[in-house]
């Protein structure tokens, strides 16, 4: 079969994916009547840019492509100040000025309310960064099979890139993973080979605590750090807590699960504790290895700040904090209201907010390990129709079932905390026949450089 030759094209952004690289059309001259149509996804470029491309597979309808030259450039565009930018599939669009990343979040959540009959008026501006780099509190990294460290590579999960940096984790967070990578290699200690399923060391999760400094690091490994690797995990124990005695957490996790995840069958504990301390707010928080918390604090309190200024809670009330996980938001509403029942449908989660509630001396909470649509239903019962209702749901939304429920409930006020703008415009949706209006809508940039935005939503009973 004879290979289709590459063809070489200038291509002009129309918009962008989901994952926040540009898209474009070009016609095929097959030399017939009608030209044919390929579709282009284009990494690393923005709506408007006229860019050079060769495909080499022109006969596919779609294919995605690097830009060879960007021929006419958005006036937005930056030079990036990553080296890893032209293969990381992190920080896609730090070659977009910062003020423009914005202006992109805030159009889009516009464009996804307005698809759904809101007016889009009620957007305010999104609010950035005062310095968009360094913001993350915790970052998860990957072992190469020959056990080098990084980051995947943009569209290929299988390619792990070495880690030289991170622009935007904590800089002592990655310093301390520098050295995990070091050891990893003065030891020649295999990487997890994903198809062969076969090495030692998959991956480094960092975690840090910028209002305390505490750091955290978990090794995930197929094998325990006993018998013929004790050595070299006590080498481990010693140069981390010489070189970093901010690390207050040091974890040896075994996981041979064939699933690509952070988990743990068996947690070893090499040094520290098993938690670090972490602060919101004035509340402190314990952190596990496997605790939701948000990623960047800085924006994480305003999010909250928000929340409680949109919410207006009152000490007379009754509150359901949905979602509430460990209790980020639960804690701060709590010292607000009367009582507040929170709903989260994992039990170590649940634990762990009925510990932070205990360690700041909360008392008035209730907190039930259970899933959204059934847990609303049993604290209804014994709790009573709050006049409050907050949820923080995953990427995924909420769900029509769980919305209808809350309809159905007829609190006051509803605060809505989003961090996907397109399954949330589709949940508030399902409020509108029981008599819910929109009133305002606040996105924030918890992720620089990505297409990533939360939002901040206030829905009242008309």
């Amino acid at each position: 079969m004879t290979k289709t030759k590459s063809e070489t094209y200038i291509a002009e952004i129309n918009d962008l994916d989901k994952k926040g690289s540009g898209r474009a059309v070009v016609w095929r001259d097959i030399g017939e009547q009608n030209p044919r149509k390929l579709k282009l996804t284009i990494p690393q470029t923005l709506p408007g840019e006229k860019v050079q491309v060769t495909v080499g597979q022109p006969d596919r309808k779609r294919t995605r492509v690097m830009p060879e030259e960007i021929v006419e450039a958005h006036p937005e565009r930056v030079g990036p100040e990553c080296p890893h930018i032209e293969r990381c599939g992190g920080c896609v669009w730090q070659h977009w000025q910062y003020t423009g990343q914005l202006n992109e979040k805030t159009r889009h959540v516009k464009k996804v309310l307005e698809e759904q009959g809101f007016d889009p008026n009620l957007v305010h501006d999104t609010i950035g960064m005062e310095n968009p780099w360094h913001y993350r509190n915790k970052m998860e990294f990957t072992f190469a099979k020959d056990g080098s460290l990084g980051l995947h590579e943009l569209g290929n999960w299988r390619k792990v890139i070495s880690l030289e940096t991170c622009l935007i984790a904590g800089k002592e967070m990655v310093e301390a993973t520098m050295e995990v990578a070091d050891w990893a290699k003065e030891h020649q200690l295999s990487g997890y080979d994903k198809d062969e399923h076969e090495g030692l060391l998959r991956h480094l999760m960092v975690r840090q605590s910028f209002a305390t400094g505490e750091i955290m690091l978990g090794l995930f490994a197929t094998e325990s750090p006993n018998g013929e690797l004790s050595q070299v995990a006590q080498d481990l124990v010693a140069r981390i807590t010489d070189k970093f005695p901010q690390v207050k957490s040091l974890l040896w996790l075994e996981n041979t699960d064939w699933a690509d995840r952070t988990q743990s069958e068996n947690t070893h504990l090499l040094a520290g504790r098993d938690f670090i301390y972490d602060e919101m707010l004035g509340y402190r928080y314990r952190i596990w290895f496997d605790t939701f918390f948000q990623t960047n604090p800085t924006q994480a309190q305003k999010l909250v700040e928000l929340a409680l200024e949109m919410a207006k809670p009152k000490e007379t009330e009754k509150m359901i904090d949905l979602f509430c996980g460990v209790g980020t938001f639960s804690l701060p509403f709590a010292s607000r209201v009367g009582k507040l029942a929170g709903i989260e449908i994992v039990p170590t989660s649940i634990e762990s907010a009925k510990r932070n509630a205990n360690d700041n001396g909360i008392s008035n909470t209730y907190f039930l390990a259970k899933d959204a649509r059934n847990g609303i239903d049993e604290v209804l019962e014994s709790f009573g129709i709050p006049e409050l209702l907050l949820l923080d749901p995953p990427r995924s939304g909420a769900g029509g079932k769980v919305m209808r429920r809350i309809g159905r409930a007829q609190p006051e006020r509803i605060v809505y905390v989003s961090c996907n703008p397109d399954t949330f415009a589709v949940d508030i949706k399902e409020l509108e026949p029981f008599g819910y209006e929109l009133v305002e809508v606040q996105p924030v940039d918890l992720f620089p450089h990505t297409m990533h935005v939360e939002c901040c939503v206030l829905l009242v009973k008309k």
